[in-house]
């Protein structure tokens, strides 16, 4: 299902029981609100799935916020596309009536960017995330207090987009604010390998046990 008055093209498909928490799937450049249903539903059987269509255009691909050439943000409009969407979270949990308090991110890329642009920017939006292949979207407040949020970074080790230092210093600024992250290295470049499919549904059934 798909309500247009909450402004991102999206799908939601409600969770198989009442106490699962919500997966927010957020897809890379190019995808869309279908791109990341399969592995939603690889990562949980039981969760419900809130899917949106990133709102920019970048060749005609889709995408989450703009970019000024590869590995370089628009931090300007990162911040404003991070506040929308985490308005979006807030709007679609009364709409559909799921827990706002059990909203887990998984994003793959440029969704992975704006989710942990989320972490940094909107702490309490989200109750944890998955994180395949990012990057450090941007500097936080040195206050920013994550409280035990779990977070899980895969990451490939010969990523071409990606420095195996910029996960790392990512995985830094979570822990440094508090985050409890988990670090998942696989031995690919920028994409997801079914080892790390599993590798994140294991982590997700360890970190939510009641819930997914």
């Amino acid at each position: 299902m798909s309500n247009p008055e909450l402004g991102l093209i999206h799908h939601f498909i409600p969770a198989r029981s009442p106490d699962a928490a919500t997966l927010l799937l957020l897809h890379g450049t190019g995808g869309n609100e279908n791109s990341l249903l399969d592995l939603g539903r690889m990562l949980s059987p039981r969760a419900a799935l809130l899917s949106p269509r990133g709102p920019v255009l970048e060749h005609g691909m889709p995408r989450f916020f703009r970019r000024l050439a590869e590995g370089i943000f628009d931090v300007d409009d990162l911040i404003q596309r991070t506040q929308d969407l985490g308005d979006f979270v807030g709007q679609a949990a009364a709409v559909y009536g799921f827990d706002p308090g059990r909203v887990v991110a998984a994003g793959f890329s440029n969704g992975a960017n704006i989710a942990a642009s989320l972490l940094l920017l909107r702490p309490g939006t989200l109750a944890g995330a998955i994180l395949l292949a990012p990057q450090v979207p941007l500097e936080p407040d040195p206050s920013l207090n994550l409280a035990a949020v779990p977070v899980l970074i895969g990451a490939g080790r010969h990523d071409p987009l990606v420095p195996v230092e910029n996960t790392e210093r990512l995985a830094r600024i979570l822990l440094d604010a508090g985050a409890a992250v988990t670090l998942h290295w696989h031995p690919g470049g920028h994409a997801l390998t079914q080892d790390e499919v599993q590798a994140a549904a294991d982590w997700l059934g360890q970190s939510f046990p009641e819930h997914v």
